[in-house]
């Protein structure tokens, strides 16, 4: 099922999230124009969990880099398939995010999700010299927080029926539930010798962000302002 949109309404122009789209999308076309350079330039601002590892195990005798990428890999896509994926998820749940949280809130609260998302995937693929790339661990805590505010809201989804796609609507919470339980199960197959079956995703990294994005959640989402009648 292919998200397209959703029946949740933004109050304010959701400024932060196009940024977030925008800068992947530049990031991604510069890549297109570096041919042979691509791969060097994957493993130095990607995220390798090894590098991280073996950072936080000598803190302070080596430099802080390895953390930098946390964030830096998040604008970095491996495809064209890749890139849209993402910023399609991006584009129909993180304008409402945003609306919730506000500008600055949002914008924090994003990237804690993908640094937390990373975190998650090096803490169980600790050795890997395989750089983690992509947005997809933000956009799950994006889908996380989606998730606990708009649980009833109607999402349209593609469904492909035999050679052609109808679009139907569908609770988030059963949209995003079954996504989240399609992680989970694709993750415990990464850590079992059915891993060659993974195709190198960073399961874990969307199963911790999307927890993440749950639990951070009620610390971002604003308050609505209380109304005083003057008498």
């Amino acid at each position: 099922m292919i998200p397209i949109s959703d029946n949740v309404r933004s109050r304010h122009f959701p400024i932060v999230n196009y940024l977030l789209i925008g800068a992947s999308v530049l990031v991604f076309l510069f890549e297109l124009g570096l041919g042979r350079r691509l791969d060097a330039f994957v493993h130095a601002w990607g995220a390798t969990p090894l590098a991280i590892t073996g950072y936080l195990g000598h803190l302070g005798e080596r430099s802080p880099w390895p953390l930098v990428t946390l964030v830096t890999s998040l604008f970095i896509h491996a495809g064209w398939v890749h890139l849209l994926g993402n910023m399609l998820f991006l584009w129909v749940f993180g304008d409402n995010v945003e609306d919730a949280m506000g500008h600055f809130g949002y914008m924090v609260f994003y990237l804690a999700s993908g640094i937390g998302a990373g975190l998650a995937q090096v803490a169980l693929f600790a050795d890997s010299r395989v750089p983690l790339i992509g947005a997809s661990g933000a956009i799950a805590g994006v889908l996380g927080a989606y998730i606990l505010m708009f649980p009833w809201a109607s999402v349209s989804v593609l469904v492909p029926f035999f050679f052609f796609f109808t679009v139907i609507d569908v609770p988030a919470l059963l949209l995003l539930g079954l996504w989240f339980i399609a992680q989970f199960f694709n993750g415990l197959a990464a850590v079992t010798y059915a891993s060659h079956v993974t195709g190198g995703v960073g399961w874990w990294a969307h199963i911790g962000g999307f927890v993440l994005g749950m639990i951070l959640m009620p610390f971002f989402r604003r308050r609505p302002r209380r109304q005083y009648w003057d008498w």
